[in-house]
């Protein structure tokens, strides 16, 4: 989807080196800058580096075996495609999405506006800069300290629902359709989640229709625009950390001829094969909060190429600050199993997880009950 003009980094990512004054990786690339700036090389060393390929199987096989749920059974009630949904939440925590009712053109148009975004030059994307305060706007919206490595990327994060927490300023006004494209898509894939939360996965939670609904008290929606640019030596980097998401699900729209997304299964890392015109649908922490465990968020980890830049749509679905997120008491062992996890305000549990940098399931040290961290 996403072309690359940028002539690729020569790799002098094994000598010290500083981090440039650039803003953004894709200027860096731009730029052509001859090495790696350290702050960027996620290993080290040789000895690290074997650790890793040990830990981080290659479990590629698996790609065809991802779960492809049909929007539209589920809808009809379709018994069949039901358990289907229950056994990709409780063996992925990841699914495909298909006949989802957005249509594909619909899905070009977001695609199209927001690859015109990236291709601006740099001083005009610089006025939408991301804002600590308001969470909102263009650049790394997850670097809090000066020592932590850095993700081969960059990002454009707006918050889309209540209306109130719009922040227009950072909204960008060019592509000239940039706004309405991405309104439209907004309300499209709001529609999906509704559907999932309060049919389907509140049944599969032993809950009657709109039973997750009406946990979240408001259903709220940021929306994160994430752009890899290619690295000449993309082992050294990656584009997104592993991590799992402290939302209730999260919506993925991704390019149809770039691979890059990896979720972690069997021990190993999965790619993503994209469906043209699919969503990519995955659990998020507060499920596995509620579920106590049955149900879980996956870590997942966006990789980059030295060919093609990648580019993605992320759109998270959360409860209200104010709601709190336990264990539904019927989803508990009747058997006396322990609860995994302890109540705890929605607001707090989101905090919590933006004052460090995102890494692995660490987010639901906060809620889980002593006798399980």
């Amino acid at each position: 989807m996403v072309g690359s003009s940028e002539e690729s980094l020569n790799n002098g990512g094994m000598i010290s080196s500083p981090v440039p004054s650039f803003e953004s990786v894709q200027e860096m690339v731009r730029s052509n800058l001859p090495y790696i700036p350290d702050r960027f090389i996620q290993r080290s060393t040789d000895e690290e580096e074997e650790e890793d390929k040990s830990r981080d199987v290659d479990m590629s096989v698996l790609s065809p075996q991802i779960p492809i749920i049909d929007l539209a059974l589920l809808s009809m009630a379709d018994a069949d495609e039901l358990q289907k949904l229950e056994l990709a939440c409780r063996s992925w925590g990841f699914f495909m999405v298909i006949n989802h009712g957005i249509p594909g053109e619909e899905l070009e148009r977001v695609k199209n506006s927001a690859a015109g975004f990236f291709e601006l030059p740099f001083e005009e994307k610089k006025e939408y800069s991301f804002d600590f305060n308001e969470r909102q706007g263009y650049g790394r919206p997850f670097m809090v300290s000066e020592e932590e490595k850095l993700d081969w990327s960059d990002s454009l994060l707006l918050k889309i629902h209540p209306y109130h927490f719009r922040r227009l300023k950072f909204w960008p006004t060019t592509p000239p359709d940039f706004r309405e494209n991405l309104e439209a898509y907004s309300n499209e894939v709001r529609k999906v989640a509704e559907k999932l939360l309060a049919g389907s996965l509140s049944l599969m939670m032993g809950m009657n229709k709109g039973g997750l609904l009406g946990l979240h008290r408001e259903i709220e929606q940021s929306f994160r625009l994430n752009y890899y640019p290619i690295c000449r030596n993309p082992d050294r980097v990656i584009g997104a950390s592993p991590h799992s998401d402290a939302s209730s699900i999260t919506i993925l729209l991704q390019d149809d001829d770039v691979t890059g997304l990896e979720i972690r299964h069997a021990g190993g890392w999965v790619l993503v094969k994209p469906i043209p015109n699919s969503l990519i649908v995955n659990i998020g922490d507060v499920i596995e909060i509620w579920s106590n465990g049955k149900y879980k968020s996956i870590e997942h980890r966006a990789k980059t190429n030295e060919k093609k830049a990648r580019m993605s749509l992320a759109t998270f679905f959360m409860p209200a600050k104010d709601a709190e997120i336990e264990p539904l008491d019927h989803l508990l062992d009747p058997r006396g199993s322990k609860r995994k996890y302890n109540k705890v305000k929605y607001g707090d549990y989101l905090a919590h997880s933006l004052r460090k940098k995102i890494e692995g399931k660490t987010n639901l040290l906060l809620s889980k009950s002593k006798d399980q961290a």
